[in-house]
């Protein structure tokens, strides 16, 4: 059982993410929470939205506002999308299923990981909206190539190729709280660390109930699927190169979206070998530290565009006025990541709602109080930026 989410006891994320805090055991919510090395990206993913300040036009009625975006020709009914999180599953009981459901029953998108716990079928079947499958090369190509096919059969929209993962980032979180040590199942490494886990039985029972430590059924191994323990060394094994997208491209036969990018030479690169959009992303501050927030570095990727292929952020995003200065400064749409993965720990598919609503209604609030009735008329000219914030 998760907590009670509605109004007036969770007003925004950071109420989400508390109560997430207080179902979880400390490693799992570490894992979602925590960044790479000293977490000075991860800070300033967040910080780096309140360097921009709007510009609003007043005496102007908005008596509604128009949310609807188009991402590569697909619809949806709001501005941002679910980006993909793994082993959801760990956060709540069919994570993935819970929270792809939430986003079709508020028309938007959903993307699911490749670290998923469920069934890329069984998630698509979850939602009457697009859905796009994010695709790590985990056991190599020909195991790559099988789980493409089963996501094209499946009826998802694209794929969305994340190439920022050649190695793990450190996240120190994790070190301290034994998850290597949790993962191991053996015993005597465990012992220190599973009092966390049993502080929490409310979670602990029901991830239990729900199988325990998952597996990764979308990446199907000679011997079965790929476990927990196999990820770090699979992803140094299986690093996404320039040279990847046009056999991917080949087998998948529709939109190919690269995630991952944080200069303007990449974003170039990338439309160079003909992808259909990008994804301006430090993988939520989970690989290298000490590289520029997202929103900061988007208005370089956007000049380097120019307008050819569809340009999405994720990153820090905690507010709808961060949804709404992001489509200021040329997003065609965000990904939100940690904020539904707070809510979905918190309380399941009613978190993951409560989430969208949150940003949902900041969105409309903020956009009425700029004096904009559609998120297609937001420019750069109802915000200032520091002059900074320059391109390279």
């Amino acid at each position: 059982m998760g907590w009670n989410v509605a109004a007036p006891n969770v007003v925004n994320i950071s109420d989400l993410r508390d109560l997430a805090q207080r179902r979880l055991p400390q490693m799992v919510f570490d894992y979602i929470d925590s960044g790479a090395d000293r977490e000075q990206t991860l800070s300033q993913n967040c910080a780096a939205y309140n360097e921009i300040l709007f510009r609003p036009r007043c005496a102007v009625a908005t008596p509604s506002c128009d949310l609807n975006i188009s991402i590569i020709d697909q619809q949806f009914k709001l501005p941002f999308l679910l980006a993909p999180v793994g082993s959801s599953r760990m956060f709540y009981p069919q994570g993935e299923i819970v929270a792809a459901n939430q986003a079709g029953l508020a028309g938007t998108g959903y993307t699911l990981s490749t670290l998923s716990g469920c069934r890329l079928e069984e998630v698509k079947q979850a939602t009457n909206f697009p859905a796009w499958y994010q695709l790590y090369l985990l056991g190599g190509r020909d195991v790559a190539l099988k789980t493409i096919a089963r996501a094209k059969a499946a009826g998802f929209s694209a794929i969305v190729v994340t190439i920022d993962t050649p190695i793990s980032g450190l996240r120190e979180r994790d070190v301290r709280n034994g998850t290597k040590e949790l993962l191991s199942r053996n015993l005597f490494s465990m012992l220190p660390y599973i009092p966390q886990m049993l502080v929490k039985p409310c979670w602990l029972t029901q991830w239990l109930a729900d199988g325990g430590l998952m597996s990764f059924p979308n990446v199907e191994l000679e011997n079965g699927p790929m476990g927990y323990t196999e990820i770090g060394p699979a992803l140094e094994e299986s690093v996404v190169t320039w040279d990847d997208l046009q056999w991917i491209r080949e087998a998948w036969g529709g939109n190919i979206i690269v995630k991952g990018v944080h200069i303007g030479d990449d974003a170039r690169k990338a439309i160079q070998l003909g992808v259909d959009a990008i994804v301006v992303s430090n993988h939520g501050a989970r690989q290298l530290d000490s590289v520029a927030p997202t929103i900061r570095v988007l208005p370089e990727i956007v000049d380097a565009v120019n307008g050819q292929v569809d340009v999405l952020l994720d990153g820090g995003i905690r507010r709808g006025g961060d949804v709404v200065k992001a489509l200021c400064l040329g997003a065609s749409g965000v990904l939100i990541g940690r904020a539904y993965a707070y809510g979905l720990a918190a309380a399941g598919g009613p978190g993951v709602a409560r989430t969208i609503e949150i940003l949902k209604t900041d969105i409309i609030r903020t956009m009425k109080l700029l004096g904009c009735d559609s998120v297609k008329k937001l420019n750069p000219s109802f915000v200032s930026i520091p002059s900074s914030w320059k391109s390279f």
